[in-house]
């Protein structure tokens, strides 16, 4: 299991990876720093970790889902202003040794996630 800090979002509404989702990265040690932005592929998935083995770094960081901008393009009917528009998961790596995955499981109305494997 290589170290990383990996991502993926499933779309609950219609039962598919969300593909073209954008998603910012940030670290919220001291003043918030924007690590860097991605758009997820057609697996839902980045093309590679948002953090890799030598990268890896103690602390605490935020991950912003645009959800309201992805189910705009799918041409889903949205309330003005959506219910969620942007979804922040803060989170912390302890382990700079260890496997970090955070997945999005989103709807227009509802999300989840956990530390995944």
């Amino acid at each position: 299991m290589p170290t990383q800090l990996s991502t993926h979002v499933l779309d609950t509404m219609h039962g598919i990876p969300a593909a073209g989702l954008k998603i910012e990265f940030w670290q919220l040690d001291g003043v918030a720093q924007h690590i860097k932005t991605v758009i997820t592929n057609a697996d839902g998935r980045t093309d590679e970790p948002l953090l890799a083995a030598a990268a890896m770094l103690e602390g605490h960081f935020e991950l912003r889902f645009h959800v309201a901008a992805y189910f705009s393009a799918q041409q889903v009917t949205l309330p003005q202003p959506p219910f969620l528009d942007i979804v922040p998961v803060r989170f912390a790596i302890a382990d700079t040794n260890a496997k970090y995955h955070v997945p999005l499981l989103v709807s227009p109305w509802a999300y989840s996630t956990y530390r995944g494997s």
